[in-house]
């Protein structure tokens, strides 16, 4: 269930967040929020994270349905207590979604979260997927080092 919660979390914020961007800016528009930190740049990236693999459209595409298929088949196998890992995989599970979408319907994905302290404009979407697998490494790491009881 908490999954499937953070799924829809995570697909609803994102979704929403482009839409916003998409309707009050103009492509390549750039509006300072904290000026010289913090930027709203809208952008259509073709690749994926930092621009990598510009072009490969199929491989991001079965990229992400396997990612959905591997979170699909492990939700039915986690025990319920494991709360954190189900977040994570809902993280991981609604990113991929969420770009899957602009993949599907605009053929590159819209990013728009710019921090002018480091060079990549990225995405809810993004965000997500990189924080939950670091909470995902996190949380394997911590089930390793418990002892056998």
């Amino acid at each position: 269930m908490y999954i499937w919660l953070t799924v829809v979390f995570v697909v609803t914020v994102d979704r929403l967040s482009k839409i916003v961007i998409q309707q009050n800016m103009h492509l390549g528009q750039s509006t300072g929020v904290i000026p010289g930190f913090f930027h709203l740049t809208y952008i259509l990236n073709p690749g994926a994270a930092f621009g990598m693999l510009s072009g490969k459209q199929w491989f991001f595409i079965l990229t992400a349905v396997f990612v959905l298929g591997v979170i699909f088949y492990y939700q039915r196998i986690i025990s319920g207590d494991q709360k954190l890992l189900r977040v994570c995989m809902g993280m991981i599970g609604g990113g991929a979604l969420g770009n899957l979408y602009d993949r599907l319907l605009l053929g590159k994905v819209v990013d728009f979260l710019d921090f002018k302290v480091w060079p990549y404009i990225f995405n809810f979407a993004d965000s997500m997927i990189v924080i939950g697998g670091f909470l995902l490494v996190f949380c394997i790491y911590k089930m390793e080092k418990k002892p056998v009881e």
